[in-house]
């Protein structure tokens, strides 16, 4: 089988050791001969930004040895070398202050304008040195130059929990990106990626003919995997790892894709994308379980300096409509709103979009996202963190009752109360609960409906079916008593190998706390 490459940013590495690289050459012939030459694209990191920009300068670089078999290779296109300006802004962002930013700066455009063939003044600020080489590079080669920027918003994003210092980092690149505004002449081909979209940054002011393809129908899927992709160019590994997981091939495809696809990218092109990081990770690993991907690679710092001043566990993750497309921009430092920053950084995708009103309604995109929202929403709403949670969850799938139930009981009684007291009825036991469950992979079913009623919740996982009946200001073995006369548990007793659990929770309606616990094998 042909390897696959963890490390997905450098196209020239995945040639050169001849592993599978996904082949979106098609597209970007696509830019390369339209009527535009200067592009923006937004998409949530490590979700093939930098491979992209790194193919695209192998193409400007005049590598055709590195196509062979690629789309690209059976086009007309004539290969030849223009001068390319390659910057990666997230190699200067490690900075924790604008003045770290300043210093880090120079030296990575530095490199960028040497490795490009410009020269370097170290008396002149980055800014200048950037527009002295467009002009010098023009010049010297007698045709456009070729300027990739990778990750430009990842200064700003860094720092977003610091308005002000964001603010001066911002102006700073505004300087920067600003001395394209009269050298457009000179620009042979301009892609900007990045997280999310700083209207102000002034590279979206000054380049009127800047074309955002964030939305754009025609390359919704040019990052990301499609199904005919993963058929493509993954047929072998698929079928190992079914066979790894002890699963029929077309059982394995359908968990693959509720685990991992589900984003979606253009206004009208409903075609969702696998997460390209989550699927090398699993057929690479070749683990006897779908392991989480992208979100081990940790939460992306632009949330989590976000979610320090921001509330946003009122919010149905699940389906939140009437978004436009300006609510995407981000314009005041000072006024971020939680759903853009949730969409930007991956955690939210699009559901639908109405061509009437031009607004979108938003959703988790699959379920390895879901899991670690849902993480990261209880530990926000609660004081414990993760690995407390994770211990939770693994007492319930143990069937260890007593530790379950006593750890339940600390998690609501950490629940704000008091003056707060408007929270608890926007978090409702029932949301509480149904919250730590997906944290832990969890199939959830909230009201379940069945032919005598519906149950409160349903939780679904190969170690057993949890059937949740809760009661206020009554007994949890009155609601033990209504799962049996309702006959909850019987759409879920055919597998004689999983365990159906009843159980049964009271709250105290005073002081809002887990009163009272019962369960039993149904």
């Amino acid at each position: 089988m042909q390897q696959i490459c963890l490390d997905t940013s450098s196209f020239l590495k995945l040639r050169q050791l001849g592993c599978i690289y996904v082949d979106k050459t098609g597209y970007f012939h696509q830019l390369l001969t339209g009527p535009n030459t200067c592009f923006f694209l937004s998409r949530p990191r490590r979700f093939g930004k930098s491979l992209m920009i790194t193919t695209l300068k192998a193409i400007f670089q005049g590598r055709r040895e590195l196509f062979d078999g690629l789309a690209i290779a059976q086009t007309d296109w004539k290969w030849d070398e223009y001068p390319v300006i390659h910057l990666n802004l997230a190699q200067s962002a490690s900075a924790t202050s604008a003045e770290d930013f300043s210093k880090n700066f120079a030296p990575v455009v530095k490199s960028a304008l040497v490795n490009a063939g410009a020269s370097y003044d170290q008396d002149m600020p980055p800014a200048a040195n950037f527009g002295q080489a467009i002009d010098e590079l023009a010049r010297k080669h007698g045709k456009g130059v070729v300027i990739l920027i990778d990750e430009y918003d990842d200064p700003v994003a860094r720092l977003l929990h610091k308005p002000d210092e964001a603010e001066t980092v911002r102006e700073m690149l505004a300087t920067f990106y600003g001395q394209m505004k009269d050298r457009t002449e000179l620009i042979r081909f301009l892609m900007i990626t990045g997280v999310s979209k700083f209207t102000k940054v002034s590279v979206f002011s000054t380049l009127s003919n800047l074309d955002d393809l964030s939305f754009s129908d025609n390359f919704a899927t040019m990052l990301g995997y499609t199904e005919e992709e993963l058929d493509q160019y993954f047929p072998e590994h698929l079928c190992a790892h079914a066979q790894r997981m002890n699963l029929e091939l077309s059982a394995y495809r359908s968990e693959l894709k509720r685990w991992f696809n589900g984003y979606r990218f253009g206004y009208c092109n409903d075609k969702t994308v696998y997460n390209p990081v989550s699927i090398n990770t699993n057929l690479a690993k070749h683990l006897p379980f779908f392991s989480a991907g992208w979100t081990d690679t940790g939460r992306p710092l632009m949330l989590m300096n976000f979610l320090k001043r921001e509330e946003f566990l009122n919010i149905d993750m699940e389906s939140i409509s009437g978004v436009s497309q300006k609510d995407f921009d981000v314009t005041d430092i000072r006024a971020l709103r939680t759903v853009p920053m949730l969409y930007q950084t991956g955690y939210l995708t699009i559901a639908d979009f109405d061509p009437k009103t031009q607004k979108f309604t938003l959703c988790v995109p699959d379920d390895e996202v879901r899991m670690d929202l849902a993480l990261l929403t209880a530990t926000v709403m609660t004081s414990h963190d993760s690995s407390w949670i994770s211990r939770l969850g693994y007492f319930l799938l143990e069937a260890q009752w007593a530790e379950f139930f006593d750890g339940l009981k600390a998690l609501f009684a950490s629940l704000p109360y008091g003056p707060k007291e408007g929270r608890i009825q926007e978090f409702s036991y029932e949301r509480c609960l149904t919250v730590l469950l997906k944290s832990q992979g969890i199939q959830v079913t909230v009201e379940d409906r069945q032919a005598n009623g519906q149950a409160d919740i349903v939780a679904k996982h190969p170690c057993g079916v949890y059937v949740f009946e809760l009661k206020i200001g009554e007994s949890a073995e009155a609601a033990l008593q209504q799962a049996r006369a309702k006959g909850y548990a019987a759409p879920y007793l055919g597998d004689k190998d999983c365990p159906v659990w009843l159980i049964g929770l009271n709250f105290d309606p005073s002081t809002h706390q887990l009163q009272d616990t019962a369960f039993e094998r149904a």
